[in-house]
């Protein structure tokens, strides 16, 4: 998986920001990380690498990143915000129990928004789509 980072850093580069260790290491991060952390989960997680960072300083960085397109905010109904390094098309699963979230994709919404463009003449940038549920773990704890 380190080609996404080091493709996403000289992206960065690029745009003209200064890549820290810090910014490496919360990309990295991200990248690798499946759940969709949140700041505060990406500063436990580098914290011990990192003393001198405070999750201000990891949420400064995602605003960066995300200004820069290459980090999506995904704000759910537990309030926290969290945070995703994977732009691609893809879409999420969210268990109403936990607040896990995965990632899906399904080629076909493509034609969705094809079919968007057709009636409306819009010229469509993004879909997002959402499907609640639960979790298997959530639901192997029920019974």
């Amino acid at each position: 998986m380190g080609s996404g980072v080091q493709h996403a850093l000289e992206q960065l580069k690029t745009t003209g920001v200064r890549i820290t260790p810090q910014r490496h290491a919360i990309l990295t991060y991200l990248m690798e990380a499946l759940n969709h952390p949140t700041a505060d989960d990406i500063y436990r997680a580098l914290e011990p690498q990192f003393p001198s960072m405070s999750v201000a300083t990891v949420y400064n960085n995602l605003k960066m990143f995300m200004e820069a397109g290459m980090v999506r905010e995904l704000t759910y109904g537990d309030n926290s915000s969290r945070f995703d390094a994977n732009v691609s098309d893809h879409y999420h699963v969210i268990c109403q129990e936990c607040g896990k979230i995965e990632d899906f994709s399904y080629s076909s919404l493509h034609e969705v928004e094809h079919s968007a463009e057709q009636a409306t003449g819009f010229k469509i940038h993004g879909l997002r789509l959402e499907l609640y549920g639960v979790c298997k773990c959530c639901s192997e704890k029920r019974h």
